[in-house]
């Protein structure tokens, strides 16, 4: 294993920023890619021992490299990812006194803020300033202020925003550092001390963390990906059955995912994973079904899919929510919509049974606020003038037929 100390080098700096910069645009989530411009050849052989795709020979105008080929560089090369490499090399220093520990926690991004001078006020006055110096920690303000400069968030799992800020997936599980931040969010939200998990854990939501990162899952079929981890080798198994598998968040979290396959299915009804498992077995397309909702879960797979090179085909029922899923799939992962046209609603809507039952099947009426559809400008339109929602299930043999090999 290399010494991280190398990462601090000038070759390095520009890469670097760029992946803060992009990390606070995900979350945390080392998705996406990032580029530079008028590389150095030294910046340029680095990108190649990342990408192997650049060598510093001849004049590049610019390189890219995806924040995933860097985290696994770093893995294989250093033994910790990106997150956990860059809060490792923005360490603060221990401070010398309390004064120096104030001075760097006032360096934080909220410094302006009354609840944050209150914050710092307060543990002056209360000797907890004094106390960390005495006892060796006085760095834990500032590592505090990494955390909080990371709040509000956006739906970050707890252990993402331990490693990301501190480079410790374990640092804000019941420890010093917690208490800390849990202090600061109080008087931020203006809440009263927490007196058990549950408040804590309101507070920790209130501020965009997911505490519980085992209630956030996702169900797939015959998603398989690169890697050779735990995880990767239940996936593959799965998908070498056929079977149905249902992911938590923290087992996606325990390694890099690259899925394979050019393209992943997005359902929103557990009944098209069902069926897809029962009639095609392992031999259906890679699906990934949200249950009518992109869980934290969810979002990490797709973007997993995404940064992997896949297009992302999107179907959902036919109503208002789901059109708003829809498009922000759209938007966020440049997902196709699969069968969500206007000709496929009216097709649909005209259907009277239920396709596994035969049985004729009442409509639902369409309710809530009128949403569009940027990918078909006639849909919303048809829908509104039909007046009524349809179901996945009404349309599962054509589902399953694009799901089928050679579809």
């Amino acid at each position: 294993m290399g010494e991280l100390a190398e990462l601090r080098a000038a070759e390095w700096r520009r890469l670097l920023a760029a992946a803060r910069r992009r990390l606070e645009k995900t979350g945390g989530e080392p998705v996406g890619s990032i580029g530079l411009t008028d590389p150095s050849q030294e910046e340029c052989r680095i990108v190649g021992r990342i990408t192997e795709r650049y060598h510093g020979g001849r004049r590049t105008r610019r390189v890219t490299v995806s924040l995933g080929e860097l985290d696994r560089m770093l893995r294989r090369t250093y033994g910790v990812g990106l997150l956990s490499a860059l809060a490792r090399i923005d360490a603060p220093e221990r401070p010398t006194g309390p004064a120096t520990a104030l001075q760097a926690a006032l360096r934080g991004r909220h410094a302006d803020e009354g609840w944050y001078s209150a914050w710092l006020g307060q543990m002056a006055r209360d000797g907890t300033v004094a106390r960390l110096v005495r006892q060796g920690q006085g760095d834990l303000l500032a590592r505090a202020a990494a955390v909080l400069d990371r709040l509000p968030a956006n739906d970050v799992p707890l252990p993402v925003l331990a490693e990301w800020a501190t480079g410790d997936a374990t640092a804000l599980f019941a420890t010093p550092l917690a208490g800390l931040v849990l202090r600061a969010l109080r008087l931020w939200q203006g809440a009263v001390p927490p007196s058990d998990r549950a408040t804590e854990r309101r507070i920790w939501n209130d501020a965009g963390v997911i505490v519980d990162d085992l209630t956030s899952q996702v169900l797939v079929l015959n998603l398989r990906v690169a890697e050779d981890h735990l995880v990767a080798r239940w996936l593959g198994e799965a998908a070498a059955a056929g079977l149905p598998l249902r992911v938590t968040l923290q087992q996606l979290m325990s390694g890099p995912l690259t899925t394979q396959g050019r393209e992943v299915f997005v359902c929103q009804s557990t009944a098209v994973v069902r069926a897809a498992a029962a009639r095609l077995g392992a031999e259906c397309a890679p699906l990934v079904c949200t249950e009518g909702r992109t869980s934290v879960a969810c979002r990490r797979v797709l973007a997993a899919a995404t940064d992997a090179g896949a297009r992302i085909r999107w179907h959902a029922d036919f109503d208002w929510a789901a059109l708003r899923m829809t498009a922000a799939a759209v938007d966020r992962y440049g997902a196709v919509p699969w069968r969500m046209g206007a000709e496929d609603y009216l097709e649909a809507v005209g259907a009277g049974s239920d396709p596994l039952s035969g049985v004729r099947t009442e409509r639902d009426l369409l309710s809530g606020v009128r949403a569009s559809a940027p990918w078909d400008e006639r849909l919303a339109a048809e829908m509104a003038r039909e007046g009524h929602a349809v179901r996945e299930e009404r349309v599962l043999p054509l589902l399953i037929g694009d799901l089928a090999p050679g579809a």
